[in-house]
């Protein structure tokens, strides 16, 4: 997943707040705008030593997404540690998307090593890959997390700027027709799914909060976080992923809160393969594998 260092590293010595980021991603939604024939991303990766995290914290995200109580720090939990600085990147004046309305389509995660509760984290973000998209631009965030100089989790999240363009041609992405597959069980989501995630995420983007938030970027009510989705789907897993492994999940279909969820977790191959889908339409909202690392 790494494809070389970034021209400067900038240290943050705290990791910031997702309450002091989002203000600064409404300024920057409201006076960005990308150059036409622009893909120039920030040549800077930041970097937050020592984080730790809290029993407190865990907990809640243990009970919220169904992970088993255990010191062992989930992926996605460590997706939640880290997402912060990643964010930080998007904030930059000079990223050249505007962050506010952008789509999260996609994420690859390697958990190389198991993480351990109290264990000091060394976490580095970066952009990479802006491209053109049928739909608009895409752009890779990149996160590493490393534990005592050696690297325990790596992750990359696809986002998707609809509408802005620009230059060079958008590679095919013709996706086979979803089938729905027999279900292994569902997700009932009420309305407060989206807060209370957000409360155990940091990420409290209108969309996920409320469906006066949630309209004003053009969906009929709330969504659920897409990570939320994901890291459900890692929880139905369970244990069975071992130590190390690769996380891999597709966004497609948003889920509007309160939704019915008919989920397959199966084993596949080696590893296991899991999708979400509306259970009336059966619409897509997420497919996705977990395998070997």
């Amino acid at each position: 997943m790494t494809d070389g260092a970034a021209a400067q590293v900038v240290d943050i010595e705290r990791m910031p707040t997702m309450g002091s980021l989002y203000p600064v991603a409404g300024v920057r939604a409201a006076t960005s705008r990308l150059r036409p024939a622009s893909r120039e991303l920030p040549a800077t990766t930041l970097r937050t030593a020592g984080v730790v995290a809290t029993a407190e914290h865990l907990t809640a995200y243990q009970h919220l997404l169904g992970e088993s109580a255990s010191d062992r720090l989930p992926a996605g939990f460590v997706h939640v540690l880290a997402f912060p600085l990643a964010f930080s990147v998007m904030v930059r004046p000079d990223f050249p998307l505007p962050v506010l309305g952008m789509v999260h389509v996609a994420n690859r995660v390697t958990q190389h090593a198991p993480v351990t509760l109290g264990t000091p984290l060394d976490v580095t973000a970066r952009a990479r890959d802006l491209r053109a998209h049928r739909s608009g631009t895409q752009v890779d965030l990149v996160a590493s997390v490393h534990a005592d100089g050696e690297l325990v989790w790596e992750g990359v999240s696809t986002y998707l700027a609809k509408g802005v363009r620009i230059a060079g041609d958008a590679p095919d992405d013709e996706r086979a027709p979803f089938v729905a597959p027999v279900p292994t069980g569902e997700w009932r989501l009420g309305p407060d799914t989206g807060r209370r995630y957000a409360a155990v995420s940091g990420d409290r983007n209108p969309i996920h909060l409320s469906a006066l938030g949630a309209k004003a970027f053009g969906f009929p009510r709330a969504i659920a976080h897409g990570m939320y989705t994901a890291a459900r789907a890692l929880a139905d897993v369970g244990a069975a992923r071992g130590d190390a492994f690769t996380w891999a999940v597709d966004f497609q279909a948003p889920v509007l809160l309160p939704s019915t969820v008919s989920v397959r977790v199966a084993a596949d191959g080696d590893g296991f393969a899991f999708a979400g889908w509306d259970r009336r339409s059966g619409r897509p909202h997420l497919t996705g594998t977990v395998g070997p690392a």
